[in-house]
């Protein structure tokens, strides 16, 4: 790392801090030539293959910007994708891999799409998952019916556990206590 005051070579680690989100680390730094301190970032670096065969470094500004063009008319904030892209850039970077493909992105981008807003997702589908006919948006529609139905079905059974757990304890309780 070379001194940005008077270019020497070298340079001494004094403090290291992993930033908030622990994606990167702050490092303080002293010049050994002139004496004087400047801090660095570093990040694992992550780059995409394009399908031109292209390499350029992940952006989740990149991400935003796809994804917004599916959400377009639809109720979601910029916020919203801010997370969404955080979401997708962890997921690939628990891969371990230096290198992901484009296609791989736009397949990781999917899930928390789909719960994010489902328009948005059949949208983005279309387009990483090759929707070629209408039997494909209509098998993908058919799915997501499926998964609401099944999810619906299990908050209606929960409340009746829960219930029924609550109700099991308050009889032990009252069981406990009748006795000397």
């Amino acid at each position: 790392m070379f001194c940005p005051f008077c270019r020497h070579p070298d340079s001494r680690v004094i403090d290291s801090r992993t930033s908030d989100d622990g994606l990167s680390i702050r490092r303080r730094r002293q010049c050994p030539e002139c004496g004087r301190r400047f801090s660095t970032t570093e990040t694992a670096s992550l780059n995409i293959i394009k399908r031109s065969g292209v390499v350029e470094p992940f952006s989740r500004e990149k991400i935003v910007t796809g994804v917004r063009k599916a959400c377009q008319g639809r109720p979601v904030t910029d916020s919203d994708l801010a997370m969404l892209a955080q979401k997708v850039e962890e997921t690939i970077r628990q891969t371990g891999a230096a290198q992901i493909e484009a296609n791989d992105i736009g397949l990781a981008i999917l899930p928390p799409l789909r719960d994010l807003d489902e328009v948005a997702y059949l949208r983005f589908a279309s387009v990483y998952q090759s929707f070629d006919s209408l039997d494909d948006f209509e098998s993908a529609i058919a799915q997501l019916r499926t998964e609401h139905k099944a999810a619906q079905a299990s908050k209606r059974a929960q409340p009746a556990d829960a219930a029924g757990a609550a109700a099991a304890s308050a009889e032990s309780t009252s069981t406990s206590s009748t006795k000397p």
